[in-house]
């Protein structure tokens, strides 16, 4: 899949601290793929965890060449510290892959950003990770909503940020993503079966940023889609992964996941979590409503980058 904003700089910076790489949120499954990416492109990457974290966790990114430094991550002092020591002349970008709600994707992302400013870090990519919100409506979809918060706190910021957008994990088609029901031999849909969906690998989306955090000429926003399908695509790509034929089955139109969430929010509020029930209807509609299609596509940007196909992802199953 290629895209526009094909690319034929995308060089590491020059100089001492070119390739050098602050990382936040490395103990989780993005930012984890996100360190040994940057790893493998030969960066000296700094993984900032708060002070407490299991050794083992520690122990695994220090066996992947990954520094570690433990600190108290809402405590902007220590990690501007962290970023002016993270090499000779410190961090050339500082990367978000933190996940939560308010306190962290505004307190404790905040905390990070305002180090990396104070440390004269020239480079900042937030934990958007999501499709393109910046076409959803405020108000319809809890987490996006704090994204679009926190760039507020980014658009004051004397430094250069890139957001990354990726519509869904493909990964989750085969985990909680309740799109294709194996055992029923269905894809389920609102509004029409011919809508196009977009999804990439997180591995894919790790390769991507590592890419994009060592390139000094980054614009505001990357878009990338490792897939484009359709639930009358999925249908038929779980059938030729399963030999079963799935058929696609409509629950009426995008709006009737309006009434949805709003009974999920009472019989399951989930409250503290992530993403509970009706976070993951809020996403689902965005989806089949098709405001936050990811366009135009900058999958070009990096030559080199393999992007994971549904099949592969449906067969591994």
């Amino acid at each position: 899949m290629t895209g526009t904003g094909g690319h034929e700089g995308g060089q590491a910076l020059r100089g001492p601290a070119a390739n050098t790489v602050v990382l936040a949120g490395a103990t989780g499954a993005l930012g984890g793929r996100i360190a040994r990416a940057l790893a493998g492109r030969g960066a000296a990457v700094t993984a900032l965890v708060r002070t407490g974290t299991p050794p083992g966790r520690v122990a695994a990114l220090e066996a992947d060449g990954i520094r570690v430094a433990a600190l108290d991550l809402d405590d902007v002092g220590q990690v501007a510290a962290a970023c002016t020591e993270a090499g000779a002349t410190g961090a050339a970008c500082v990367v978000s892959a933190l996940n939560g709600l308010e306190p962290t994707m505004l307190g404790t992302q905040g905390a990070l950003l305002r180090g990396a400013v104070a440390a004269g870090v020239p480079r900042f990519i937030p934990s958007d990770f999501s499709l393109d919100f910046t076409g959803t409506a405020p108000g319809r979809n809890r987490n996006l909503d704090l994204r679009r918060a926190f760039h507020a706190q980014l658009d004051r910021a004397p430094l250069r940020a890139t957001s990354i957008l990726n519509g869904a994990f493909a990964d989750l088609l085969t985990g909680p993503m309740p799109l294709i029901l194996f055992g029923l031999r269905r894809v389920i849909h609102w509004g029409e079966a011919d809508q196009p969906l977009d999804f990439t690998a997180m591995d894919d989306v790790a390769a991507f940023t590592a890419a994009a955090a060592l390139d000094p000429e980054t614009p505001r926003i990357l878009r990338v889609a490792g897939a484009q399908a359709s639930p009358r695509d999925l249908a038929a790509m779980a059938g030729a992964a399963t030999g079963r034929q799935f058929r696609t089955l409509r629950l009426g139109a995008p709006a009737r996941l309006d009434g949805l969430i709003r009974l999920a929010q009472v019989l399951a509020p989930g409250r503290g979590q992530v993403f509970p029930p009706w976070q993951g209807l809020q996403y689902l509609r965005d989806m089949f409503e098709g405001r936050g299609r990811l366009a135009p596509l900058d999958n070009d940007r990096y030559p080199g980058l393999r992007w994971t196909g549904l099949p592969e992802i449906l067969g591994r199953r």
